[in-house]
C-alpha cells in the first residue's frame, strides 16, 4: 500500500511556496522537499537554486486521488479480515485454549444483540434452557421468536429448548411451543432445577451473571472451548432426563403438570420443603398446588394424595 502524502503543510512550507510563486526563489534556510514531493514546486531547469511554482489545485487533485486509492485498498483489506479470522479453528484445533474466553454483557438488550449476532452465522445448533416460570409475553416477541425458529430450521440448524414443566399448564406458552415443534424445533420439559443458558454451534455459550446473582439483566458470553464443551455435555444430560413435548405425561388428566412434578419429587423421597428449590417454586406455591391436587382427587391429606398417586402409577 503506497505511503500517504506528507501533510499537513507547515507555516514554513506555505511561506516558501508564496516566495517561489512570487519570484522563483525559496526562503533561505527553508526545506523545499515536502513541496517538491507534493508537486507544488519543481526545480527550474534553466536556473540553479530557483524553482517554478505549480497550480496548487492540480496538486490537491493528485493528493486526493492518492488518498482515495489508499482508502479503497484499506477497505478491501478490511473486507478480507473475516476470512483471515476464519482460519482460527485450524490454529486452535490442537491447542488447549482459544482467544478471549468470556465477556460480561451489561444489559439484556446487549445480551440479545450478541446472541442474534452469533445466530447470523450459526450452522449447527441453537440449544436453549429456560428455567423460569412461564409469563405472558408480548405477541410480537413470540412472533419474532417463531420467525427465528423458522429461519434456523430452513438453514438446517438444530433448535432445542428446555423448559420448566410448569409451561405445560400455561396456555399462551404451551401454544407457542406447540407451534415451534410443528415448525421443526425440539422442546422438552424437566422437573428439576437447571441453569439458564444458550449454546450456539458448540462455540458460543451465554449464561447468567452468576458472579452477581441479584443482577437479572447482565450475563456472560463465553467462548472458551473447554467451558462451552462442558455446558454442551450438561445440556445433553438434562435433555436426556426431560420429557419431549409430544410425550407429555398423561398419567392423570385431573392434575396439572406442575402438580405432577411436585408429586414425582415427593415420590422420589424429597421432603415437602425441598420440593420448592428443586422445581424453582416457592414453599407457598408448593403448599397451594398440593391443596389443589388433594381437592382434584378427593384426598384429605398429602399421605392420601400420595397413596392415590402410587396406585395410578402402578396402573399406568
Amino acid at each position: 500500500m503506497p505511503d500517504l502524502p506528507d501533510l499537513p503543510l507547515s507555516p514554513d512550507d506555505r511561506e516558501t511556496y508564496r516566495a517561489v510563486a512570487t519570484d522563483g526563489t525559496p526562503v533561505a534556510g527553508h526545506d523545499v522537499a515536502r513541496l517538491v514531493d507534493l508537486g507544488l514546486i519543481a526545480p527550474n531547469p534553466d536556473q540553479d537554486g530557483r524553482f517554478i511554482a505549480h497550480d496548487p489545485r492540480a496538486a490537491a487533485q493528485r493528493v486526493l486521488a492518492q488518498v482515495q486509492d489508499a482508502i479503497t485498498r484499506a477497505a478491501s483489506c478490511m473486507a478480507e479480515l473475516p476470512s483471515v479470522e476464519g482460519l482460527a479453528p485450524a490454529y486452535d484445533q490442537h491447542r488447549w485454549y482459544s482467544g478471549p474466553v468470556s465477556e460480561l454483557l451489561q444489559s439484556r438488550d446487549e445480551m440479545n444483540r450478541r446472541i442474534q449476532q452469533a445466530l447470523r452465522t450459526a450452522s449447527e445448533e441453537m440449544w436453549t434452557a429456560q428455567p423460569g416460570a412461564p409469563v405472558d409475553r408480548d405477541p410480537e416477541v413470540q412472533r419474532a421468536g417463531m420467525q427465528r425458529v423458522l429461519d434456523l430450521r430452513h438453514r438446517g440448524v438444530s433448535v432445542r429448548s428446555l423448559y420448566n414443566v410448569a409451561v405445560r399448564d400455561h396456555a399462551p406458552t404451551a401454544g407457542h411451543l406447540a407451534a415451534a415443534v410443528e415448525a421443526g424445533a425440539e422442546v422438552a420439559t424437566v422437573e428439576e432445577l437447571f441453569p439458564r443458558l444458550v449454546i450456539i454451534d458448540n462455540t458460543h455459550l451465554f449464561i447468567d451473571n452468576c458472579l452477581q446473582p441479584g443482577d437479572k439483566d447482565a450475563g456472560w458470553h463465553v467462548t472458551d472451548r473447554a467451558t462451552v464443551a462442558w455446558a454442551h455435555m450438561l445440556y445433553q444430560q438434562l435433555w436426556a432426563r426431560g420429557t419431549r413435548w409430544q410425550e407429555g405425561d398423561t398419567s392423570s388428566e385431573m392434575l396439572t403438570e406442575r402438580q405432577k412434578a411436585i408429586l414425582r419429587a415427593l415420590e422420589e423421597g424429597e421432603a415437602q420443603h425441598q420440593v420448592g428449590p428443586r422445581l424453582n417454586l416457592s414453599d407457598r406455591t408448593v403448599t397451594k398446588e398440593l391443596a389443589a391436587a388433594r381437592a382434584a382427587v378427593g384426598a384429605q391429606t398429602v399421605y392420601q394424595l400420595m397413596a392415590w398417586w402410587g396406585r395410578r402409577q402402578a396402573e399406568g
